[in-house]
Parts: C-alpha cells; sequence; structure tokens
C-alpha cells in the first residue's frame, strides 16, 4: 500500500509539471505576499476538487459535468456514465471526495441532487473511475422524504479517521425539518462506504432519531474539513441573512436552527428572538452580516509557514476568502483576504503541493493556487 506521505510526495512532484499562468498581481496578508496561479477556466460553476495520485485534478461542475484537468489542460471530454441527477437552482453535480484507500480501489463518492416524481434530494454515490468513465455506480445514500424545493441540498463530504463518511442534507429551504429527527433533512448523516449507518450514531439507541443522523439542527452546511491534528470533522453553514457558523461536529448535537440564530429573515423581520437554548449549541465563530461560506481548509503545508494551521473559507456573497487564526478551539485572529478580485469563491482545498487550492463560481469559474510572491 502507498502511504500517506508517498501518496502526497508523488502528487506534488507530478504538480510543479503544470502549466500555470500567474495574475500577476500580488496580494498581502498580514504576516506574508502571495500570488493566484490560475490553473484552468472556463469551467461552468465549479463546486468542488480532488487530487488524484497521478497529479490529475478532478472538478465537478454544478451543470452536471465531472471534469479532469491533466498535465495542466482541462480535458474536453468529461467523465462519462455519471449518476442520473438533476439541475434546479443550486442543485446538481456538487461534491467529490476519493475513497481513503483510492490508490488500490479507484473509488471515489459523489453527491448530486436527484428529481423524481416525488421531488428532488440529496444523493450520494459510489464509483469507480478507470480510463475518463465511471463504474460500479452504487446509490449509498439518498435523503428522505423528498421535497418541490430547489434548493439548500448541502452535499459536502469528508471521511474521518475510522473511514466513516459524512454527508450534509440542508433544510431544503423548510426550516422546521432541521428540528425534526425523523426527517434527513437540516443535518449531518454518518455512513460506512456502503451506505449502512455508522457504529455510535445516535438513533441505533434512539428510535425517535434516523439511524445515520449524526448531528441536526443544521440549516445548509457547504463547508466541511478535518482537523489535522484532532481529527475532528468542522463545518460552516450558511445562515440567513447573517448567523453563518462554524461548528465542531459531535455526536447527538443539536445546533439549533431554526429555534437559535444569530441572522433574521430575508424578510427583515426576525426568525426567532433566541440566540441560546439548553440542550443546543453555540458555534464557535459566527458572521454578521453573513458572508455566504462555501468550501473551507487547513492550512499543512510548507509554503506559508506564517499560516500553519489557520482555517481558510471561501465567501460567496462578500467574495473573498477568510482567514482565521485557531487557538485551543477559539478563533483568535480573523482577516479578509482577495477582497478586490470580486469573484465568488466556492471552495478552498489544501493541495498536496503545500498550497492553496480555489474555485470560484461563476458560468466561466476558475481553478487557482495560491503561491508565495517570491
Amino acid at each position: 500500500m502507498l502511504s500517506v506521505r508517498s501518496f502526497i510526495t508523488l502528487s506534488s512532484l507530478l504538480l510543479l509539471w503544470l502549466p500555470i499562468v500567474s495574475t500577476g498581481q500580488t496580494f498581502t496578508s498580514e504576516n506574508t505576499h502571495f500570488k493566484l496561479e490560475t490553473v484552468t477556466t472556463g469551467l461552468e460553476h465549479p463546486w468542488s476538487l480532488a487530487f488524484l495520485p497521478d497529479g490529475s485534478v478532478l472538478v465537478t461542475e454544478r451543470a452536471g459535468r465531472l471534469r479532469v484537468i491533466q498535465n495542466g489542460e482541462l480535458l474536453t471530454q468529461a467523465v462519462r456514465d455519471l449518476p442520473s441527477l438533476a439541475v434546479s437552482g443550486q442543485g446538481g453535480l456538487l461534491d467529490v471526495l476519493l475513497h481513503p484507500d483510492f490508490q488500490e480501489n479507484r473509488t471515489l463518492f459523489l453527491s448530486y441532487a436527484h428529481s423524481s416524481r416525488k421531488g428532488m434530494t440529496t444523493r450520494v454515490a459510489r464509483a469507480v473511475i478507470e480510463n475518463g468513465q465511471l463504474k460500479e455506480v452504487v446509490v449509498i445514500f439518498e435523503a428522505l422524504p423528498r421535497s418541490n424545493t430547489s434548493r439548500h441540498f448541502g452535499g459536502r463530504m469528508a471521511f474521518d479517521a475510522s473511514g466513516y463518511l459524512y454527508i450534509s442534507v440542508g433544510d431544503r429551504g423548510e426550516m422546521d425539518r432541521a428540528q425534526d429527527t425523523q426527517d434527513d433533512a437540516g443535518g449531518v448523516h454518518r455512513i460506512t462506504v456502503n451506505g449502512k449507518p455508522a457504529s455510535g450514531n445516535p438513533g441505533l439507541d434512539d428510535k425517535g432519531t434516523k439511524d445515520t443522523l449524526f448531528t441536526w439542527g443544521n440549516r445548509n452546511i457547504q463547508g466541511m474539513t478535518v482537523h489535522p491534528e484532532s481529527g475532528d470533522i468542522w463545518t460552516h453553514e450558511h445562515g440567513p441573512r447573517g448567523g453563518d457558523e462554524i461548528n465542531i461536529l459531535t455526536a447527538g448535537t443539536n445546533y439549533g436552527w431554526p429555534e437559535i440564530t444569530y441572522g433574521i429573515g430575508y424578510s427583515g423581520l426576525p426568525i426567532t428572538l433566541d440566540t441560546a437554548k439548553e440542550g443546543m449549541a453555540q458555534p464557535l465563530h459566527y458572521w454578521d452580516p453573513s458572508i455566504a461560506p462555501s468550501g473551507m481548509a487547513f492550512y499543512t503545508g510548507s509554503e506559508f509557514p506564517e499560516w500553519q494551521g489557520n482555517l481558510f473559507v471561501g465567501a460567496l456573497k462578500l467574495r473573498k476568502l477568510v482567514r482565521l487564526e485557531i487557538e485551543n478551539g477559539r478563533v483568535t485572529n480573523e482577516e479578509d483576504l482577495l477582497t478586490n478580485l470580486k469573484e465568488r469563491i466556492r471552495d478552498v482545498r489544501a493541495g498536496p503541493d503545500g498550497e492553496l487550492w480555489l474555485l470560484t463560481d461563476s458560468p466561466e469559474g476558475k481553478v487557482y493556487r495560491v503561491v508565495p510572491a517570491q
């Protein structure tokens, strides 16, 4: 088996050969200077990316295509034989995540919106990728009940150290569903790679809770990452007008939506007057006004030693990259970056080359690498 260190080293060497174009602009952080390198352009609302062992990069387009960047070029032919999916509103092809043993089994996971006569929902499929084609496609998760809305699908995924898969499902724009533990909407689900409930899930001992649910009271999680030291799953979620949150997931925790929130309704009227209630978790950090966060990653590379351990979050509404310094589970400093770029940042990933990778959400979306200015 190829070790994680060997995997990263191999990917790093191969990625060094990617032909890239610098924006030519130097950006300033509080403690360093950096530039953006354009890896590729011309993506239709890219949503997520994943790094393959051979140095290639997979990118999902919300419009329903899985694309490949190879040797620095965006291949014209998209990956074939994706599962049936629906592109409507905020729904489409969403996250892509590699199996922890991808080097051996070529298995990946896709989250996406799916439609039937009963409405739309969030699904996750497992598949094997070979020669630009998906094979052995199996749906391993489907959020029920379905809904006629086309928003708040969630769809972010992550693996923990035990090999369990975490999947976020939004409240589908029907906020009271997030407090119903017999409803899959408005929470995070934890399953095995075969779609079974993970050991230790709260619902396995509580008939009033769905057996795949890990947390609930979550409005619409669009950022999920693993803490590099503790192994905890960190998430952020969209509030309405204000109240975007960062949370650390713990089993059986109710994160409060819509019973408590630091945001207000889009009408300008309160959703609730409460920001805290017994039995409901407080966020680690929140934004008011809303930044519309999407994508998040801890920085652990060597290119920017000043950023070691910092958490980076993309912002759609306020079009920026947010850098957060974390100490003892608390945000001690927050810095806004790339505010002059004026692009919606959909995803943030820590690349195997020790640099940050960004996706911009637009009809002509881009893939950027953040590199030292020198």
